[in-house]
């Protein structure tokens, strides 16, 4: 920023050069951003895209690992046990960590469990997948929370065993932990 020194009365800087129309003018030092809120947004705006990256998987082949789980959460939160299924492996099974104890139960049960009409909205949202692909085999770790009406009610960490059939990727196993201290809540 330039000022007119005698407009002012001072120096800021002591950095001085000569303007004829003005007079002495000064130069403040490092005003290179123009001001703090410029330094702000362009943190922020870092910050954004790393977190923004972060909910996504890095290559088309880890996106194709995932599409099956997101199925799986959107047919959870219409309750649409049907919705749920389709992207699981007949079969499969879930282990449901709570207070240090398993519950098991089939994917069948499962999806008529979840796919019961409620009038509670509820939504899972995982973060951070960390994506591990051999060939038709696959692993999807990730931190999530469930949402219920909008609000946190347990968070934990999914694994989730993935098989790719007939070039389709399938959920084969399920587990979790679950708990209620989540920060977010």
């Amino acid at each position: 920023m330039i000022r007119n020194t005698e407009q002012y009365g001072h120096s800021d800087s002591g950095c001085k050069s000569w303007n004829p129309r003005s007079g002495p003018v000064t130069i403040d030092a490092m005003n290179i951003f123009r001001s703090r809120r410029w330094l702000f947004f362009l943190a922020a705006a870092t910050a954004a895209g790393f977190l923004i990256s972060s909910l996504y998987a890095a290559t088309p082949e880890e996106q194709a690992v995932l599409t099956p789980v997101t199925a799986m959460f959107e047919g959870m939160a219409k309750r649409d046990a049907d919705a749920i299924r389709k992207p699981l492996l007949p079969g499969g099974t879930m282990v449901l960590m709570r207070d240090g104890k398993p519950t098991q139960m089939t994917f069948d049960a499962f999806a008529d469990l979840v796919g019961r009409p409620g009038k509670a909205q509820i939504e899972e949202r995982i973060h951070d997948p960390l994506v591990r692909i051999d060939n038709d085999l696959a692993v999807v770790w990730a931190p999530f929370e469930f949402l219920v009406d909008g609000k946190v009610d347990h968070c934990g960490t999914d694994l989730f065993n993935m098989v790719r059939m007939d070039g389709k990727w399938l959920v084969a196993s399920v587990a979790d932990t679950g708990r209620k201290d989540c920060g977010g809540k």
